[in-house]
């Protein structure tokens, strides 16, 4: 693990408050308005999903106790510590698709007597269930995440679900002492229940009126017992910009809902056929994934809009409950099991996104990258009892003084970039007070030619980290994984204003004394 303790790049040393630019930097203005603050950033903004997808949870949480791997009860003492390093704050578990053919008896019990199912929706593989509701609530709690538990209302009935949160939660019973017998005496708490997942799509195939109909009567039976914390209920939301089943769904069931979901995932080329590779794409594409990835500017936005006109009091919260990069998986890998490499550009997008949140903290409570190891947008990725951090993962480890942080208004005077028909900010800029105090500024440069000056209407000395590459595609492997990583960046004041000298491609994120 020592590798991911560094925060140190190898070439990364000279990337400095004032490198020595081969072109003359673009000029940049940035005024942050400490007297205009929005609503809190929830720290639920920085959650992960994992779903029973390809390697995400076997070999990448589970190894078993068995293994060679070094684990704890079966958890990989790896990725666990990589996970705890950046404070995540909660997992959605057990889906996505896999949790709309889940049965929840199939993963409780002795583990060797646990049925073997098909996972029809990835790669159609055997599930052994060796990782089940008992693996999943421990390991929470074991991370010290809140558990935000995905219900299957696109194929088993209301009671089922019922007795799923009971066995869970409940101090006695029938459930209560199914649950002793099978070792957990206390009961969990569970603080997110998602009633049904996607139900326009592998949950259900249905309409937004019938998913409004089928939201209410699943959420009815949907409680803590008597004496506990409430449920956060939330509602299967919207594929992406479908508006209106938004506005459906907060008409016809509003007042049985905590949140509502909402699902958008960044493509290249915007088809899903053929969605674009992971590495070795050309600045096109560059491009076009991060314009497409500010798109979500605009759907929470317009999902919003919906939204107000039924909850104008903002009672019902927004969860991003996944979000994040989707390629073509990497060529080799098993199919089914959409596991891609994560580079420059992946840590980009993450930068962008969490500052659009960041900016609609008004309604929006979470949101779930996907997925957490080994699928899609990954934090890490993992080859046997080998792991690597990727650079999403550090662009989360530099964000962790946002979470629970207080955001300001920062307005950004500057060109934008442009390439092949897209174009984005070149700076983009998220500013925020930490729970510590402290002001943090992130920076991103999305131009991956140009440097960027950018001078703040700030004052005083700025320190934190930077990360950057050589090459648009620059990622972490096995055989290197510290190809990049953070490095540590200053930045002072220059007649009576902080002025940031940004590298191409590069994210700052620094605190300001």
């Amino acid at each position: 693990m020592k590798h991911w303790k560094l925060g140190l790049l190898p070439f990364a040393a000279t990337l400095m408050a004032a490198p020595a630019f081969a072109q003359a930097p673009v000029n940049v203005t940035v005024t942050v308005d400490t007297g205009k603050a929005g609503p809190k950033i929830e720290p639920a903004i920085y959650g992960q999903f994992a779903e029973h997808l390809g390697r995400g949870i076997y070999e990448g949480v589970w190894v078993g106790p068995d293994s060679k791997i070094p684990n704890t009860n079966g958890y990989r003492n790896d990725v666990l510590a990589a996970l705890r390093h950046i404070k995540v704050p909660v997992v959605r578990w057990p889906g996505g698709c896999f949790a709309d053919e889940y049965d929840w008896r199939d993963g409780i019990g002795p583990r060797a007597k646990r049925p073997v199912r098909i996972n029809r929706h990835w790669g159609g593989v055997t599930e052994d269930n060796q990782f089940g509701t008992h693996e999943f609530m421990n390991y929470s709690e074991l991370l010290g995440t809140d558990a935000y538990v995905a219900g299957n209302m696109g194929s088993m009935g209301p009671r089922d679900m019922s007795q799923w949160v009971e066995y869970m939660t409940a101090e006695q019973g029938s459930l209560a002492e199914e649950r002793k017998k099978n070792g957990r005496e206390k009961p969990w708490t569970v603080k997110y229940f998602g009633v049904g997942n996607e139900t326009w799509g592998c949950g259900g195939s249905m309409r937004p009126e019938y998913s409004a109909d089928l939201h209410r009567r699943y959420a009815e039976f949907v409680n803590a017992p008597a004496g506990k914390p409430k449920i956060v209920k939330v509602a299967s939301g919207a594929n992406a910009s479908d508006y209106n089943f938004t506005d459906v769904m907060m008409r016809q069931a509003r007042d049985r809902m905590n949140a509502l979901s909402v699902h958008y995932y960044t493509l290249p080329t915007g088809k899903w056929d053929k969605k674009g590779a992971a590495t070795g794409f050309s600045e096109d594409e560059w491009a076009s994934t991060l314009s497409r990835a500010t798109f979500m500017d605009e759907l929470i936005g317009k999902h919003a809009e919906m939204m107000d006109k039924h909850d104008p009091e903002k009672k019902v919260a927004m969860y991003v409950d996944e979000w994040g990069t989707w390629y073509d998986q990497e060529a080799g890998s098993t199919p089914g099991f959409l596991y891609q490499q994560n580079s420059l550009r992946d840590a980009e997008v993450a930068a962008l996104t969490l500052n659009i949140f960041h900016r609609h903290t008004d309604r929006v409570k979470m949101a779930n990258i996907a997925q957490m190891v080994n699928v899609l947008q990954a934090m890490i990725l993992t080859d046997k009892g080998r792991m690597v951090l990727t650079p999403t993962y550090h662009v989360f480890d530099m964000y962790v003084p946002f979470q629970g942080a207080t955001p300001y208004a920062a307005e950004v005077k500057g060109p934008t970039y442009e390439k092949a028909g897209f174009k984005v900010p070149m700076v983009d800029v998220s500013a925020a007070r930490g729970t510590d105090g402290k002001l943090y500024l992130s920076l991103t440069n999305t131009d991956p030619n140009k440097p960027a000056r950018v001078t703040t209407n700030l004052s005083g000395t700025a320190r934190g980290r930077i990360l950057t590459g050589p090459a648009i595609d620059t990622h972490n492997t096995f055989d290197k994984p510290n190809t990049i990583m953070p490095a540590t960046y200053s930045a002072r004041s220059s007649g009576g204003k902080l002025t940031f000298d940004l590298p191409a491609k590069s994210v700052v994120v620094v605190a300001i004394d």
